[in-house]
């Protein structure tokens, strides 16, 4: 199937933190394989890989981009993916469809947040990984200070096999520890020869620290090190794999893409040395429907197993991009969705550049593609032979960091609006929206106030929806502290058959978690035990409904102890009013409260930002739990009531200059202090007029 057999194919994923250059490593990439003729700029807004044109307006990578290229006849799948925070999900996804991922680093700014990000993605589905020091011929490069960052960080594996000789903005001369060669750069044109004497023992040094790093992935090779003192080629490049592959290795390089400098030395050691499909463990696959295992082989011949790793949205249909990890897969062929349990007809088949397409007369065990027009098929799905049904485990996509509420700004719209948010979020998984029957409210959750402006634009251009973006409602609770009685009787005697139902209640606190428990005390037949569950669903009903401030009211127990009836009037209709009521005036005085989710917050952030996001913490009601040292920064365990935590995302990124991260989980709920409670009593008061009126 195609030209490429599966060790002739790199699916390579570039990754970092935004501003690295990924996208100019992608472009120089293209460009010194022949596959564009020109080298484009992300400034000038015409680089193959950033093609939509929110992309070129903001100059970052939204979505990530699938392009490929030859050299010395492999196949080269770069995923260039985005660097910033709010696309995260999409960095994640590229990383699971790859078998390395190519981690750039700024050689002025060193590790970031979102190269923490990357490496931990490789390290939880197992990806080799490689180091790029890119921008080494800016103004404040510094190799040697980003190189003790990355081993500081990720430890000693991470060997730097080449070193810049001119680091700095005349950058174009790097030493080679694999050919023990200089290469200069002369508009990009590369000359070899050999390493001038006065860097001849750094470059010894540097070869000694790449022949180690090769022997020490093998028992047999450090055996053959220790006796021989070296290692021949081969016996480098089997011990290199090795250790990438066990991630015990992580090669350094160097460059200046954005002058096509180091590029070319880059691509001969991903087609020379970097693992491929064969290499890397395939995803457990699972028979649809059991726990059972099935082996997959990365093999032509064998059934399909494939999944969509990223939907593309376009006016002629969606582009699903689909790494193939067993059989292959040709236009024309019916597969199966396991998750959908739908068969999809496969239609034609493309490589991709950006927002060029190749047609591929099919797609091999071990490679990369884009079908187009599935039609039951989104994210995250497997396709597979039809008579398989099995499943490979789904990528887990981050949590939302965000959340906000969004009404329609013309009358009428929410079928349209629901409907295209489950459009996006089944394209692009890390959003999730959904109407919230408790806050009435249509909320969405994304990674970031940019993620969700993509997402709104989106909404607007292809389904034709404008929305208004409001903040959410708080899920409170409503609970009490103290014990009370009360009484309640349902009487109406006028005009036709009379009501008649008298019930007595008695309320108690529970412990936290303990939800709610009725209990029915009643002896003599003081209410008949027919209109029991009519009291407990009066009480029910009206704890769904908060008697407070309009929320649910939880860890609570009701008991009804007595109570009196008519042999004529008593109704369940009477009932259930006797114990809305009773259960009402014995809520008020049993010292009610109001109580508010609390989430634990995990903020990373350098050193240098700490005590401003403790203190904006603190004034987010936020109690500091502990911090704990990561490498480079540190981390912030706080426990934070919702209500203070909305936009949190775009406040730390503003406070820290984009190098804070966080995440966060719901903990508990918790009693809000007293003014507050006030406020929250107050704006519910205010909803419920404007409702009624």
């Amino acid at each position: 199937m195609g030209e490429y057999t599966p060790e002739k194919i790199r699916n390579i994923a570039l990754c970092g933190h935004g501003g690295t250059g990924k996208t100019s490593v992608a472009e120089a990439v293209m460009f010194s394989a022949g596959a564009t003729n020109r080298l484009g700029s992300v400034d000038e807004g015409n680089t193959v890989s950033d093609y939509t044109d929110a992309e070129i307006a903001r100059k970052i990578s939204i979505s990530t981009s699938m392009l490929h290229c030859d050299w010395k006849d492999a196949k080269m799948n770069i995923l260039d993916a985005p660097g910033y925070a709010d696309f995260i999900g999409d960095a994640k996804a590229a990383i699971w469809a790859s078998d390395m991922v190519l981690t750039l680093v700024n050689a002025a700014s060193g590790v970031e947040i979102g190269t923490d990000k990357a490496f931990n993605f490789a390290d939880e589905f197992n990806r080799a990984t490689a180091f790029l020091i890119n921008h080494v011929d800016r103004e404040f490069a510094d190799f040697d200070s980003a190189l003790a960052a990355i081993q500081e960080h990720f430890g000693n594996g991470a060997i730097p096999f080449q070193i810049p000789v001119n680091a700095g903005e005349g950058f174009n001369q790097i030493i080679d520890a694999l050919q023990m060669k200089l290469i200069t750069y002369t508009q990009g044109k590369a000359e070899v020869s050999d390493i001038p004497a006065a860097w001849q023992d750094q470059a010894e040094s540097l070869r000694e620290q790449v022949v180690e790093g090769a022997a020490e992935s093998d028992e047999d090779l450090i055996e053959q090190y220790l006796e021989e003192g070296d290692l021949t080629d081969e016996e480098i490049a089997r011990g290199l794999k090795i250790g990438m592959v066990n991630r015990t290795l992580f090669p350094v390089f160097v460059s200046a893409a954005s002058k096509n400098v180091g590029i070319d030395l880059l691509l001969n050691f991903l087609s020379d040395f970097a693992p491929g499909p064969l290499d890397l463990p395939i995803p457990t696959a699972y028979k649809a429907g059991a726990e059972e295992e099935v082996a997959l082989a990365v093999s032509d011949d064998a059934p399909l197993a494939a999944v969509v790793f990223k939907t593309i949205s376009e006016s002629v249909g969606d582009l699903s991009f689909l790494r193939v990890y067993s059989g292959s897969v040709k236009p024309g062929d019916d597969a199966f969705n396991t998750n959908r349990r739908a068969s999809e007809r496969i239609g034609q088949i493309y490589a991709m550049s950006g927002g060029k397409r190749v047609e591929m007369d099919g797609v091999g065990a071990g490679d990369i593609g884009a079908l187009i027009k599935l039609k039951n098929t989104h994210t995250g799905d497997t396709l597979c032979s039809k008579n398989l049904h099995l499943k490979i485990q789904p990528i887990e996509f981050p949590h939302p960091l965000i959340r906000v509420a969004v009404a329609p700004k013309a009358r009428g719209d929410e079928d349209k609006i629901g409907a295209g948010l489950q459009s996006i979020h089944e394209e692009d998984p890390s959003f999730a929206a959904g109407y919230d029957s408790e806050l009435r409210q249509i909320i969405a959750e994304g990674q970031g106030e940019l993620h969700l402006t993509v997402v709104f634009d989106k909404l607007k251009n292809k389904f034709g929806v404008d929305v208004d973006v409001i903040e959410p409602r708080i899920p409170y609770r409503e609970t009490i502290q103290g014990r009370a009685e009360a009484q309640y009787r349902h009487r109406k005697q006028s005009g036709g058959r009379g009501q008649y139902g008298e019930a007595y209640l008695r309320i108690a606190p529970k412990q936290r978690g303990e939800g709610f428990e009725f209990v029915d005390e009643v002896v003599g037949g003081a209410i008949p035990g027919k209109f029991i569950p009519a009291v407990e669903k009066g009480v029910v009903e009206t704890m769904q409904r908060g008697v407070l401030a309009g929320y649910p009211v939880v860890d609570t127990q009701v008991t009804v102890y007595d109570g009196s009836f008519h042999a004529v009037d008593s109704s369940d209709m009477a009932f259930k009013l006797a114990g809305t009521f009773a259960f009402q005036n014995a809520f008020m005085d049993a010292k009610p409260i109001l109580l508010e989710p609390i989430y634990k917050v995990h903020v990373v952030v350098p050193e240098a930002y700490m005590g401003d996001v403790m203190g904006d913490l603190n004034g987010r009601r936020g109690r500091i739990q502990g911090m704990d040292p990561e490498g480079n920064f540190q981390v912030i365990h706080a426990e934070v009531p919702l209500a203070d935590l909305y936009k949190y995302s775009t406040s730390l990124r503003s406070m820290t200059q984009g190098t804070g991260d966080y995440t966060m989980e719901f903990s508990h709920y918790e009693p809000v202090p007293h003014d507050v409670t006030q406020k929250v009593i107050a704006a519910s008061e205010h909803d419920r007029e404007l409702v009624e009126a």
